[in-house]
């Protein structure tokens, strides 16, 4: 059965979807099978591997809708051993389509039942909000990754989110966790980025990972190119830090 996890965090432009797409093309290394679940209606994700999210006849949004399994949804990438669920804009119709559903928290949860087994981990790229998307990403989710951007209101942030974990906890799926908080766009010269570092390690210990991703150049032009970082520039800092982070993620997991 494939471990879900969800990337998550409330506040926008924190790197959550450069996070999913290089942590998963880094775990499809391992050469086991790895999906990636573009459930934010940008459709980012989806563009960020070089797929036409104007071109797409079957999405999540079809999926979410009844309309087809979610096995005939499944693209594969430019990375072997990695495949996507695609999004576009379509997907905020289910916003307004999902409200009236029974158990309509739990549809993508049911949804991923049908493929889990196929993967190794199946990550959940979510919208900036806490909307019916996001939910439905947090009931399917084992566990989330928080991606926190070193800077001033990090730490606000991550207070949001750990509410907003605690209720998704209480009313609907209580064995959610936090799988690990990864800080993003660290910066090596600016004392803040340190301060931001030492604080999110002083209140959440363990739960943060060694790696960290720096501020780099190849990291934001690699979506440009329907690319992740690894095939853009492999010998990039931002590329070998999300390499680092997948090590660390399947050393964890081995030891669990």
């Amino acid at each position: 059965m494939g471990k879900i996890i969800a990337i998550a965090n409330q506040k926008g432009g924190v790197g959550k979807t450069t996070t999913a797409i290089n942590l998963a093309a880094s775990l499809a290394l391992s050469g086991e099978n790895i999906l990636l679940i573009d459930i934010d209606p940008q459709g980012n994700t989806t563009s960020g591997l070089g797929i036409s999210r104007d071109d797409l006849d079957k999405t999540l949004y079809n999926v979410l809708a009844g309309r087809y399994p979610i096995k005939d949804a499944v693209l594969k990438t430019v990375v072997e051993y990695l495949e996507i669920v695609p999004s576009n804009i379509d997907l905020l119709g289910a916003e307004i389509e999902l409200v009236g559903r029974d158990r309509r928290e739990y549809i993508l949860s049911e949804v991923l039942s049908e493929v889990a087994s196929n993967y190794r981990y199946i990550l959940i790229d979510c919208p900036p909000s806490l909307g019916i998307l996001t939910l439905n990403a947090l009931v399917a989710a084992e566990s989330v990754i928080v991606p926190v951007q070193c800077e001033y209101y990090a730490l606000e942030g991550l207070s949001l989110l750990t509410r907003t974990l605690r209720l998704v906890r209480g009313a609907f799926n209580p064995t959610l966790d936090i799988e690990g908080i990864i800080l993003t766009m660290y910066d090596t010269r600016n004392s803040l980025s340190h301060q931001v570092v030492s604080e999110i390690r002083k209140h959440f210990g363990d739960k943060v990972y060694q790696t960290m991703i720096p501020r780099n150049v190849s990291l934001g032009e690699a979506p440009s190119h329907g690319k992740p970082a690894l095939l853009y520039d492999i010998k990039s800092r931002g590329a070998q830090s999300y390499l680092s982070l997948a090590k660390e993620i399947l050393s964890e997991d081995s030891i669990r």
